[in-house]
């Protein structure tokens, strides 16, 4: 639903050679995006990280943060130069321990020079301290930084690390995150994983949270205000930490309702999805103006609105239907949305049919026949939407239709195989659609190149529904609509979600 073609000028590339050892001619910089052809600068070449210490200090009053950022990484090439994705304002950087060079470029590059070149394999170690006022930076015209009444709040897709840590910005580069955040006496900070101490100290507490599976940045949050937090447990000892904000007014009562039913519906998704992966669960909903939930990795993000016409159960299965499908398995490049938004939506009609409001093919029948062959919600490929659609509500709902045709084509056993075996075989890792296709086929013993052409690449309404036969399309009649789509259609404001 959310974001935008992104289009930026060409950044700089001087090469810096007068720094670099004439007998490390070969070394070069990295480069300054990873390779996703629709965001092109988004991540960095060079090096992999694999965990971040994030070390902050925030004053709600003034919204001014202040961090050190220490990064543990490898290069995978020799490099004389590299990247992280930033906005704030740097005041020092080391690597591995020397002070280094570092200057900006383009909209959210920090350029890093170290005093001496590194070569391919070399265990890293970055120190960068920072400060700066978070809601007064933009990039690309956007802010993914969000100010409360007592607070602030981290959370956006495709990007939010760069208001609050420097970072490898994209799912391809996984890692474990220490935050530890300190705050006024009074306030809270909320983050991922499992909070594993607190203290105070001259008008100061400092919360220290962790996650400790692989997790990507777009997906590290940062709740910082006064909240009522509830604490519980799955049937599977799993803890759940859910918080609120104290001044939510008449949303209270909706979100909690709705939030608090956390730990019921992650043991119900585990018979479809199997384990669940990361060791806490719960959700955060915050005073915002914003719309939308967030799959941040074991802390969902709900705005308010989430819950305004009542309780909203459908988009809680959603958001943590993707701790499976989006968080343990990560799409490759922007472009697998699909994997995230037709599993998590396919998720709701699963918990539709749970709670007998309508069975997932009553709901595929229904969105099939609500759209007119010259809808252009048939024109939006999910399996490569384009930036400019990357969350069109055509990638959940036609998502979805394409997850009930691929059900019905290779059976029901087959298929729930494929949905619990996918998140285990590719655990904590990241995949694409060609990925997911080989693996329905693996698993089904049918070929599927042109179920997925059809119902995912194909610019235009498919001839018959996501059905056993054809004969279930509707006729000119108008579409019954089941008991559970107005709480679909609440959610469908969630980006990401």
């Amino acid at each position: 639903m959310h974001r935008r073609l992104i289009a930026p000028g060409a950044l700089a590339a001087a090469s810096l050679l007068l720094a670099i050892p004439a007998s490390a001619a070969d070394y070069g910089p990295g480069a300054p995006g990873i390779g996703d052809p629709y965001y092109p600068y988004y991540g960095n070449g060079g090096y992999d990280v694999s965990h971040y210490d994030l070390r902050l200090k925030y004053q709600p009053r003034t919204d001014e943060l202040e961090g050190t950022a220490t990064i543990l990484a490898t290069t995978t090439q020799d490099l004389s130069r590299f990247d992280l994705d930033f906005l704030l304002d740097v005041s020092e950087v080391r690597v591995n321990g020397a002070k280094a060079a570092f200057t900006t470029s383009g909209q959210h590059e920090l350029e890093i020079t170290p005093a001496t070149p590194l070569p391919k394999g070399t265990p890293v170690t970055v120190v960068v301290r920072y400060s700066g006022v978070p809601s007064t930076k933009s990039a690309y015209g956007f802010d993914s930084w969000h100010r409360t009444p007592d607070g602030a709040v981290a959370a956006d897709e495709p990007e939010a690390a760069w208001w609050w840590f420097p970072s490898n910005d994209h799912p391809l580069d996984k890692a474990t995150y220490d935050v530890s955040v300190a705050v006024p006496d009074g306030t809270q900070a909320i983050s991922n994983g499992t909070l594993q101490s607190t203290s105070s100290k001259l008008g100061w507490t400092r919360y220290n949270w962790r996650s400790n599976k692989p997790q990507a940045t777009y997906l590290a949050t940062l709740a910082i205000g006064k909240f009522d937090i509830t604490t519980g447990k799955t049937s599977d000892g799993v803890p759940v930490v859910n918080a609120y904000s104290k001044d939510l007014g008449d949303n209270d009562g909706a979100a909690r309702v709705s939030v608090e039913r956390t730990g019921e519906i992650v043991d119900w998704l585990t018979g479809y999805f199997g384990p669940y992966p990361f060791s806490s669960v719960g959700g955060y909903v915050p005073n915002t103006t914003t719309g939308y939930a967030l799959e941040t990795q074991t802390r969902v993000y709900y705005s308010p609105k989430q819950f305004a016409n009542g309780s909203n159960t459908s988009v809680v299965v959603h958001e943590l239907a993707h701790q499976w499908y989006g968080d343990d398995v990560s799409l490759k490049g922007w472009k697998d949305i699909w994997i995230n938004e037709g599993f998590a939506r396919y998720a709701q009609w699963l918990w539709s049919e749970h709670e007998g409001e309508g069975t997932t093919q009553e709901l595929a029948d229904y969105v099939y026949a609500s759209h007119p062959a010259d809808d252009a919600f048939w024109t939006v490929k999910p399996g490569d939407p384009g930036p400019d659609h990357q969350f069109d509500i055509a990638v959940y709902d036609r998502g979805a239709l394409a997850v009930q045709a691929l059900r019905n084509a290779v059976g029901d056993d087959a298929f729930f195989a494929i949905l619990k075996g996918w998140p285990k075989d590719h655990a904590y890792g990241n995949a694409s659609v060609a990925d997911f296709q080989r693996y329905a086929e693996q698993v089904s013993g049918k070929p599927l190149a042109a179920l997925f052409d059809t119902w995912l690449l194909t610019p235009s309404k498919p001839a018959a529904p996501a059905a056993r036969t054809a004969s279930i399309a509707r006729t000119s009649a108008a579409p019954v609509r089941p008991k559970s789509w107005k709480k679909i259609e609440a959610a469908n404001d969630v980006h990401s979600g």
